[in-house]
């Protein structure tokens, strides 16, 4: 193990910005609204969620006439700040789908997977230069109990019929894909994990938006929505917009719908970035098919190359600030990032004398199933999405059409979903939500410590469908 203060030198010249947002290739925003607009559907937010549905809208209707309204600028929040890791699974993970929908999760899995191919084929199409690489995933163990719960999960996918482009890797095998010490077994899946450049993704799927006739409007937040005649009204500081339909993709900020607000709270998750890897010190670490890793504990990290061999190294903290307001005080914890140094320089001795360049950090929008919830209000002409819970890359594609289904009135094979038509469990208010949070957070962590062991209120969580193993 590296020593703690070497570990605070590798923090020294780290700027406190997102990696994927720093450099020269951010374009200039749009010009705010000023004055009245009108359209057919109007999409508020300019993350993924937004822009996605604005997409989607003009391919399956090139009359459309769509207008997107972001409040700073386009993918500025969790969209420009993840990890870029971009998966088929629309329910936070194949276990969390078979504990909350059992009887729909055969296509729930079917229609991730096709979401996941209709990404790759958008980025084709629309020339969306985001360094998209399907290399797929490796979850890994670290501790004896974790190897014995992937095996046990293997088995299990094996007789549900789920098995299909995944491989079992004991130490040996995991070490020849990414060569850590602390590595005991790992659960390869192949297929369903792409990597990505976030902010080029974003970056693209703007020009994309414009390029099929999508008004863009940046600087401009929403401060308000009403009915308007057969249609609806969002005001802006300088202006106005009617629409006869709304797309809310605003996720962690507080929706324009106040009877959604109680169903997501912010969680803050932090990252660090390392400079590019020399060729000997990627060599020391194998990692040739570059896929993306997570350990398998409860406070998990996550793991991938960019495109020139620097190391993303986050998660393990999840910060829920008492009050749930999203504020960017908390998106900059050097307690977090130090943390996470000498946790990344315990699995990779190798890398001992790597400094990070980046760290920084952000919200989740987070809701207690863990996965996305959909709805409608103002009598079907307001759609939204939210509670994405950190795999967002993916599924808000999978939202955007979501929405589009319900503004249109259709019954599809995506809106006939029990995952789209109810609801999670709301979040009570304070103190009762911070307080629960805070348990369980120490109750993951004593698991994480105790051989996996679930104590009583995590077990109570579980069987009230609020447990959390991810």
């Amino acid at each position: 193990m590296s020593r703690s203060n070497d570990w605070t030198k590798s923090l020294a010249d780290a700027q406190p910005v997102p990696y994927w947002l720093d450099g020269p290739g951010r374009p200039r925003p749009e010009p705010a609204l000023t004055g009245a607009e009108t359209c057919d559907l109007l999409v508020v937010g300019g993350g993924y969620s937004g822009l996605w549905t604005a997409l989607v809208a003009k391919e399956r209707d090139p009359g459309r006439n769509v207008v997107l309204i972001e409040g700073r600028e386009v993918g500025w929040a969790a969209s420009g700040r993840n990890g870029g890791f971009c998966s088929a699974s629309l329910t936070h993970g194949l276990a969390n789908g078979l504990a909350r929908w059992p009887a729909e999760i055969d296509r729930l899995q079917e229609l991730g997977a096709r979401n996941l191919d209709a990404i790759e084929a958008a980025v084709a199409r629309h020339g969306l230069d985001c360094d998209f690489e399907r290399t797929g995933e490796i979850d890994v163990a670290t501790e004896p109990y974790q190897a014995s719960e992937l095996k046990d999960w293997y088995e299990e996918l094996g007789r549900r019929g789920f098995a299909d482009g995944v491989e079992y890797l004991d130490a040996e095998a995991v070490r020849e894909h990414v060569d850590s010490p602390t590595f005991r077994a790992g659960l390869y899946d192949r297929r369903s994990v792409a990597l990505l450049d976030p902010g080029k993704l974003v970056r693209g799927l703007k020009r994309a938006c414009l390029r099929l006739g999508v008004r863009c409007y940046e600087h401009t937040p929403a401060l308000a929505l009403q009915p308007s005649g057969a249609g609806m009204a969002v005001r802006t500081p300088y202006g106005s917009v009617r629409a006869r339909t709304v797309a809310l993709g605003t996720n962690v900020f507080p929706s324009l719908v106040r009877r959604v607000r109680s169903y997501t709270v912010p969680v803050y998750d932090y990252a660090l970035m390392t400079e590019p890897l020399t060729a000997g010190r990627l060599a020391s670490i194998g990692w040739k098919g570059r896929q993306g890793l997570a350990d398998s504990a409860n406070r998990f990290h996550y793991f991938r190359l960019s495109a020139d061999n620097r190391v993303l190294w986050g998660g393990y903290d999840a910060v829920y600030p008492y009050g749930g307001r999203v504020r960017t005080e908390h998106d900059d914890r050097p307690e977090t990032y130090a943390r996470l140094a000498g946790h990344f320089f315990t699995c990779f001795p190798q890398l001992e004398g790597v400094r990070f360049t980046h760290a920084w950090g952000g919200a989740i929008d987070t809701c207690s199933r863990f996965a996305p919830f959909f709805g409608t209000a103002h009598q079907g002409r307001v759609a939204y999405a939210a509670g994405y819970t950190g795999l967002g890359v993916g599924a808000t594609r999978f939202g955007a059409e979501v929405m589009l289904d319900l503004l249109a009135g259709e019954r599809t094979e995506r809106t006939a979903l029990e995952m789209v038509r109810k609801k999670p469990l709301p979040f009570p208010p304070e103190p009762f939500a911070y307080t629960g949070i805070a348990l369980t957070k120490w109750s993951l962590a004593r698991a994480d410590a105790h051989g996996g062991r679930r104590n009583l209120w995590l077990r109570t969580m579980d069987r009230l469908g609020l447990g959390f193993d991810s």
